[in-house]
C-alpha cells in the first residue's frame, strides 16, 4: 500500500457575544422559546433594511488582532444566494472579496493537543495559518421529529464569525488542538463562549488525501457541522481511512459534503458540494462598505495577554513547570486565582501545586467552580507561606487546608484554633530525638550498622513523643548529628 498525504483546513464558525443581532435589534438568547426573538428584518419580511451591529464589527477585529490577522481599511458585505428552509431571506448576508480579517494564524501547543499523544507530538508549537476571518449573519436552526420538521428562527440572524485556515493541519490530532487552542483565545478575548454544545462554535473540515510524491493536492470532500472536538478528531481519523481505501480500489473521489454520524461512528454524503459560481455571490445593495480604521483603534487597547504569552510569563515569573503553566493558562477563571494568590507567596510554585492538584479536587466533590471556592487565594498564600516558615508541617498544611475548605477560615485561625503550630525549636527538639534514641536501641545500632532507613523509624517516634508538632526536616537533622556522634 501507498503511503499517503493527509491535508486538512477547517472553517470555524463562532458566533459573537453580542445583545442583539447583526442586522437587527433582537436579542441574541440561547434556549429562548422557539421564534419569540424574531422581527421583519431577521424574518427577510420585504421592505425590511438591515442595520449593521457595530459591537460584532468590533468584536471580529478584535479576534483578527489576537491571531495576528491584517485587517484591511475598507471590508464590504455580500450576498450569498442559496435556497434552504434556514434561512429566511434565500440568501446570507456575508463577506466574499472584502473580509474584515486576512492572514494571521492559530498557535498550537503541547496541553491543546489530546492527552493521548501529547508526549508524541513532533512539532507541538506549530502556527497553523489562516486565510481569512468574515462576518456574517447565522441561520435559523432545524429540528427533525419523527413525521415533521420544524425551524426556530431565533438563531437566524445571530452574528457569526467564519475563522477559515489555510490548508496546513496534517492530522485529527492537530485539527483537535487547533480548534482547543482558538476556543482558548476566543475566551482570553471574550468574544465567544464558543460552547459547541450550544452551537456557539461549530466547525467545517475540509481533508484529502493524496499519494506520497504527487505534488498536487486531493479531491477536497468536506464533513459538515461538527459540534464536537473530540468530534472533528473521530471523524477525520475515518475519513483519511475511507479516502485512502476507496483510492486503493482504484476509485475516483468526487467533491461533495458528507454529515458524521457519531453513532455508527461513519461520514455520510449529503450532497455534490456547491461551489463559489452556486453562490452568485454580489455585493449587498442595503449596506454600505466599512471603514475600518476608527474600530482597529478602539479595539486595539482591548487585546488581552494571550495564552501564549500567559504561559511563557508563569515560567518565568513564578518558576512553574511549562507543564503546569500549560494547565493553569488553559483555564482563565484558575490562572487569575493563581495570580492572586501566588503574588506574594514565598514558593509560587507550591502555590500551583496547591491550586492544581488538592483544590480541583475539593472543587469537583462540593460541585463548584474556582469563581465559588470558599478558600479566598489570600487564604491560600498564607498557608503556603505558614508551611514553608515551618509553623506547620505539609501533613498538618493538608488539615488545615480541608478545614479552610469547609469553614471558609483562615489559615492562622485554625492553626490557633487546634492548637497546631509546629515546634521548631532546636533545644526542644534536640531533647526529643536524645528521647527516641535511647528509647530504641536496636534501629540505632541497624542505622549504626549501615541500614540508614532506620532513621525514618526514629523520626517517627519523634513524631509520636512531640504528638505530631515537631519540625520533621529539622528532626531529621538533629537526628542524623546525634546518631554520627554516637
Amino acid at each position: 500500500m501507498k503511503n499517503y498525504l493527509v491535508t486538512i483546513g477547517l472553517e470555524v464558525h463562532v458566533q459573537l457575544k453580542t445583545q442583539s443581532k447583526m442586522f437587527c435589534g433582537c436579542p441574541v438568547e440561547y434556549g429562548a422559546e422557539p421564534n419569540t426573538h424574531t422581527c421583519p428584518v431577521c424574518l427577510g419580511m420585504p421592505g425590511a433594511l438591515p442595520v449593521m451591529n457595530h459591537q460584532a464589527l468590533k468584536m471580529t477585529a478584535l479576534t483578527g488582532l489576537m491571531l495576528g490577522c491584517t485587517i484591511p481599511t475598507v471590508c464590504k458585505f455580500d450576498r450569498k444566494n442559496y435556497f434552504y428552509p434556514d434561512m429566511p431571506k434565500n440568501y446570507q448576508i456575508s463577506q466574499y472579496d472584502l473580509p474584515l480579517c486576512l492572514g494571521g494564524g492559530v498557535p498550537l501547543h503541547q496541553q491543546a493537543f489530546p492527552k493521548d499523544v501529547q508526549k508524541e507530538v513532533a512539532e507541538p508549537d506549530r502556527v497553523i495559518p489562516l486565510t481569512r476571518i468574515h462576518l456574517e449573519e447565522d441561520v435559523a436552526k432545524s429540528f427533525h421529529f419523527d413525521g415533521s420538521s420544524g425551524i426556530d428562527f431565533n438563531r437566524a440572524g445571530t452574528p457569526l464569525m467564519e475563522i477559515v485556515s489555510d490548508p496546513e493541519i496534517h492530522s485529527p490530532e492537530e485539527a483537535f488542538a487547533y480548534l482547543t487552542s482558538l476556543k482558548q483565545i476566543l475566551h482570553y478575548g471574550n468574544v465567544s463562549d464558543a460552547d459547541m454544545e450550544k452551537g456557539q462554535m461549530r466547525a467545517d473540515c475540509n481533508i484529502s488525501v493524496r499519494p506520497e510524491g504527487q505534488e498536487q493536492l486531493g479531491t477536497k470532500i468536506e464533513i459538515k457541522n461538527m459540534n464536537t472536538i473530540s468530534g472533528v478528531r473521530q471523524a477525520l481519523a475515518y475519513e483519511i481511512e475511507r479516502q485512502i481505501a476507496a483510492l486503493e480500489r482504484g476509485e475516483k473521489l468526487l467533491q461533495e459534503t458528507r454529515r458524521w454520524d457519531d453513532d455508527a461512528g461513519q461520514t455520510f454524503l449529503m450532497r455534490v458540494k456547491e461551489t463559489d459560481a452556486d453562490y452568485r455571490y454580489f455585493p449587498d445593495p442595503d449596506l454600505l462598505p466599512v471603514h475600518t480604521e476608527a474600530i482597529v483603534d478602539e479595539v486595539r487597547p482591548l487585546v488581552p495577554e494571550l495564552p501564549i504569552q500567559k504561559r511563557k510569563r508563569f515560567i518565568e515569573q513564578y518558576s512553574v513547570s511549562p507543564y503546569d503553566a500549560g494547565v493553569l493558562a488553559d483555564d482563565l477563571p484558575l490562572a487569575a486565582y493563581f495570580e492572586k494568590a501566588a503574588a506574594g507567596a514565598s514558593k509560587p510554585k507550591q502555590v500551583a501545586n496547591w491550586v492544581l492538584n488538592d483544590l480541583p479536587n475539593l472543587l469537583s466533590s462540593a460541585a463548584l467552580t474556582i469563581q465559588e471556592c470558599p478558600i479566598a487565594p489570600e487564604h491560600l498564600q498564607e498557608l503556603v507561606n505558614v508551611i514553608e516558615e515551618g509553623k506547620i508541617s505539609g501533613k498538618q498544611g493538608k488539615e488545615v487546608f480541608a478545614e479552610m475548605f469547609t469553614s471558609g477560615k483562615t489559615a492562622g485561625a485554625i492553626i490557633e484554633e487546634k492548637g497546631l503550630k509546629q515546634v521548631s525549636d532546636v533545644g526542644a527538639i534536640e531533647a526529643l530525638c536524645a528521647q527516641a534514641i535511647a528509647a530504641n536501641p536496636k534501629a540505632v545500632a541497624e542505622y549504626k550498622a549501615g541500614k540508614l532507613a532506620s532513621i525514618n523509624f526514629l523520626k517517627g517516634q519523634v513524631m509520636k513523643l512531640s504528638k505530631g508538632k515537631a519540625n520533621p526536616g529539622l528532626a531529621g537533622e538533629i537526628l542524623e548529628r546525634q546518631l554520627a556522634a554516637i
